[in-house]
């Protein structure tokens, strides 16, 4: 179906993505694969096009430009290219409203700028070892000591973990208040006690640098506090549905993408003298996915349209999370399947979908948290 939500400045920004892309990341993407983390000049130079920092007002080196169908539209293109590395969108739709909305001015000065050049690359940091999805059972510890925090604990599945010049990090303040004891310090590159452990080596998404972070006796000065001490929890809270959002984004954009390259292959492979599209089993199963991603692909406008007018709720993010994930688990699995051995091939995107898709279905909470969150907004 048509897509009605954008204007002529999507489009063209578009345009300026895709330029980007084909020349800094294409080129370079099998590389960052093999070693496992980009290069910082990609950052660099997606900074100097303003792909860093939309939302950003202007007098923080931003682009001024407070519209999240500018972050939709990078997204499905780095998606649309198979570059599952250069994590723009965590940079951009994740880490960013933090300190748009809870940074001081000081704190605005002092990292936006960096943060719109791609010279302070972010990242932000909640998921420990012993806890995932459950984000009020964190143990990681901040004590107040004059003029500064200091921070113990380790945190681990970090995206942009080794690259990270920012990291904010979720402690808590006080661990006897539960939920209501949890804040948010941003940790700098450099700090003592500041350490990271491994690259992981994860299934897919391998030139996207994810890690352990470790903090022993990290002195952080009180004025790198995000907001209100004890507030954090909210403050994840509130910034979780745009970043579910962001997810299913990729999602649909990632069974949009599979989808067309199997339907190429099925015009181009033929079996018994016909093409393997012609057979009515792979012709229904194309259908079928065309019909379900199309459906899925509408309701995800329109959480964007939602979104912008700032009326997403909280389980509508969810449904669209989950969902959308599921779909894209699915449809990289069964278009898999239409490619036979091929599919198993590494050299075959649909292989690198395949692997590259699959973690969509647990970060950002996983589809069985976003169930349960839909749950008790209907009462149970």
């Amino acid at each position: 179906m048509r897509r009605d939500i954008f204007t002529s400045e999507h489009e063209e920004f578009r345009e300026l993505a895709r330029t980007f892309i084909a020349k800094e990341v294409e080129p370079n993407h099998a590389r960052w694969e093999d070693n496992g983390i980009v290069d910082r000049e990609a950052w660099l130079a997606a900074g100097r096009i303003g792909l860093l920092g939309m939302a950003v007002p202007e007098e923080y080196g931003g682009g001024g430009a407070p519209d999240y169908r500018f972050n939709l539209v990078l997204a499905e293109e780095l998606v649309r290219a198979g570059a599952s590395g250069l994590a723009l969108p965590l940079h951009n739709d994740i880490i960013l409203p933090y300190l748009l909305n809870l940074a001081t001015e000081e704190q605005k000065r002092r990292w936006l700028p960096g943060f719109c050049s791609g010279e302070l690359v972010s990242a932000i940091a909640m998921t420990e070892p012993g806890t995932g999805s459950d984000l009020q059972g964190i143990t990681t510890t901040a004590v107040r000591d004059g003029d500064e925090y200091v921070l113990n604990g380790q945190k681990t599945f970090i995206s942009n973990g080794i690259m990270a010049d920012l990291v904010i990090v979720a402690a808590k303040t006080d661990p006897a208040a539960g939920a209501h004891g949890v804040s948010l310090l941003v940790v700098e590159r450099g700090m003592t006690g500041f350490s990271r452990g491994r690259n992981l080596d994860k299934i897919g998404q391998k030139a996207q640098d994810t890690a352990e972070l470790f903090f022993d006796d990290v002195r952080v000065p009180a004025n790198n506090l995000l907001g209100e001490e004890g507030n954090g929890f909210v403050y994840l809270m509130q910034n979780l549905p745009q970043e579910r959002l962001s997810i299913a984004v990729a999602a649909v954009a990632g069974a949009e993408r599979v989808l067309e390259l199997t339907k190429q292959y099925c015009k181009d492979r033929e079996a018994f003298g016909r093409p393997i599209g012609k057979f009515q089993h792979n012709r229904f199963l194309l259908a079928e996915l065309a019909t379900e991603i199309t459906i899925a692909r509408v309701f995800v406008d329109r959480c964007v349209t939602e979104h912008t007018k700032g009326a997403l709720a909280i389980d509508e993010a969810a449904m669209a999370k989950w969902w959308t994930t599921e779909l894209q688990t699915k449809v990289a699995d069964r278009c898999l399947q239409l490619h036979g051995g091929y599919g198993y091939m590494t050299e075959y995107p649909v292989a690198k979908a395949f692997l590259d898709g699959r973690v969509q279905t647990i970060y950002g909470g996983t589809t069985e948290i976003m169930k349960e969150i839909i749950g008790r907004t209907m009462g149970f």
